[in-house]
């Protein structure tokens, strides 16, 4: 009897913890709305359904695929806005540069091509700069021509090419160097307005500091600040031509400012990386004046100068330049009818094959002097006799620069390194080989030469060759404090008592001397006695 008592005991402790478990299966969950009991009754039908041979393996995948179909229905029914990619945005927008209008348009478009002698074959730079060992491929060269074309037809230009490309950390610009037709330039209006903005300032500086000294004046300053050297105008100089940039062919192109001679000075003594944005500032000691389109736009400057070559004779200077004017720099060119061209050899061999045609820059930041320190005549008539009494300072002495056309192996070289570096494309056919040419000063510069055919590019990322290691500027010595001492330091003020024994060791004092001064009186009038 008892042991069938025992049995009973068991038996009902068994189905009271299994009720117990089968309650706590059932007890829902309070993100999904969802059960344990439920989801093992589905794993274990879809077991018996598929029976994979490794189940114990794909027991998890299997059970997050029956918890993944129950929320399929309970997902909305409405379709998500479809993502367009940066790469699929810029490919629509170059899928304009390969599209053609209607006949009408074409034939348009066939005169105005042939008229037009200002587009370059690109294409034919891009085989010889294939050749060559440098370029940026068949297909974006191909793209960048078709951009090139877009830009002649929408702007009045007299010549247009690629001058290069320089990388960005954000991204890259690729530069076209061009030139307006004759009266066609399009001029900066924004020079005027800020030059009549300053002028309105400085009059009300004035009158501020007027009633400011009728009514408390103050010690005036005699520091005269250095005069601003004039930037060139337009076609001349490192002005002489213009430039438009654009981050990818297809995208449009931003014509970018004229640089001064103040941005140009300052970009000598700075490195930055660009960003590739155009309105990003430069944040750099010196100063630069303007943000990272002016600062390209000095660096174009710089490296044009700098490594813009040809073959000796293509240019030659005009006729008009007679021996009379020997002294002054030339600063124009044309091209030589009568060049043939210099075997590839020898422009390989000899760097004295090879000249400068951009001006160099000096560093006042102009390609031409300009005598800063000579006063205007009507400055002049009205100071009359002020000027002549104040010393007149010496005439500085002009810089001049290297001239036109001046060959490369009077390059000096910088950190011991070579200037420019010469190979020939291939050793196994010269006779269709090309002569390239790279500067060591600026990485990313190459140049090619083919019978009578030349072209110059730059690729890189817009810095100069700084030696082992950069050095930047050093920040100028901080001022002086004012010196110390009793004179200046501030003492507190004394006691009574302070004062009272003050005043009584002066007077003392005082009678002492008296005392002194009569002794001496007495004596002197014994003598004279």
């Amino acid at each position: 009897m008892e042991a069938r008592g025992g049995k009973q005991d068991m038996e009902q402790q068994k189905l009271h913890t299994a009720a117990c478990l089968k309650a706590f299966m059932l007890t829902n969950s309070t993100k999904t709305n969802l059960n344990l009991y439920d989801h093992l009754t589905r794993l274990l039908m879809r077991l018996m359904d598929e029976r994979p041979p490794d189940a114990v393996d794909v027991i998890e995948d299997m059970s997050r695929d029956v918890k993944r179909a129950l929320f399929v229905e309970r997902q909305s029914t409405l379709r998500a806005a479809p993502h367009t990619a940066a790469t699929q945005r810029l490919a629509e927008r170059q899928r304009l540069l390969f599209t053609r209008g209607e006949e009408g348009d074409q034939e348009d478009e066939l005169v105005a091509t042939a008229d037009t002698p200002a587009l370059p074959n690109v294409s034919e730079v891009g085989f010889y700069l294939e050749q060559a060992g440098v370029g940026l491929g068949r297909e974006e060269m191909q793209r960048i021509f078709l951009a090139l074309k877009q830009l002649v037809e929408s702007q009045p230009l007299q010549h247009c090419r690629l001058w290069g490309k320089i990388l960005g950390i954000e991204s890259n610009y690729v530069i076209a160097e061009a030139e307006y037709r004759e009266g066609e330039e399009e001029e900066e209006q924004s020079t005027e307005e800020t030059a009549e903005e300053e002028r309105e300032a400085e009059t009300r500086d004035d009158e501020e500091e007027s009633e400011a000294k009728e009514s408390n004046p103050l010690p005036q300053s005699t520091y005269k600040p250095p005069p601003v050297v004039p930037k060139e105008a337009n076609r001349t100089g490192v002005n002489k031509f213009v430039y438009y940039v654009c981050k990818e062919p297809g995208l449009p192109w931003v014509k970018l400012p004229s640089v001064t001679p103040a941005q140009i000075t300052a970009a000598r003594q700075i490195r930055k990386f660009f960003t590739g944005r155009l309105d990003a500032p430069i944040a750099s000691y010196p100063p630069f004046p303007g943000n990272e389109a002016n600062y390209l736009r000095a660096q174009i400057a710089r490296i044009s100068a700098g490594t813009h070559v040809s073959p000796q004779g293509f240019y030659q200077f005009g006729e008009e330049e007679g021996d009379e004017e020997e002294a002054i720099p030339r600063d124009s060119y044309e091209v030589n009818p009568d060049f043939e061209g210099i075997p590839v050899p020898e422009m390989v061999e000899s760097l004295s094959t090879w000249v400068h045609h951009v001006q160099h820059i000096l560093q006042q930041g102009r390609c031409t002097w300009v005598n800063l320190a000579a006063k205007p005549e009507e400055e002049s008539y009205e100071e009359g006799d002020a000027e002549e009494k104040e010393e007149e300072p010496d005439e500085p002495e002009p810089e001049v620069g290297p001239s036109l056309l001046t060959p490369l192996s009077e390059d000096a070289e910088l950190f011991h390194t070579p200037p420019w570096s010469t190979r020939i494309s291939s050793t196994l056919t010269s006779q269709y080989a090309v002569a390239v040419l790279r500067s060591n000063l600026w990485p990313g510069a190459h140049a090619y030469v083919c019978g009578k055919k030349f072209e110059n590019i730059y690729i890189g990322w817009g810095l100069k060759f700084a030696g082992d290691s950069y050095n930047p500027s050093v920040p100028p010595v901080p001022q002086k404090e004012y010196p110390s001492g009793p004179e200046i330091t501030e003492a507190l003020d004394p006691t009574l008592e302070e004062e009272e024994m003050l005043n009584a060791a002066l007077e003392e004092q005082q009678a002492a001397q008296e005392e002194l001064d009569d002794m001496d009186e007495e004596e002197e009038e014994g003598d004279d006695d």
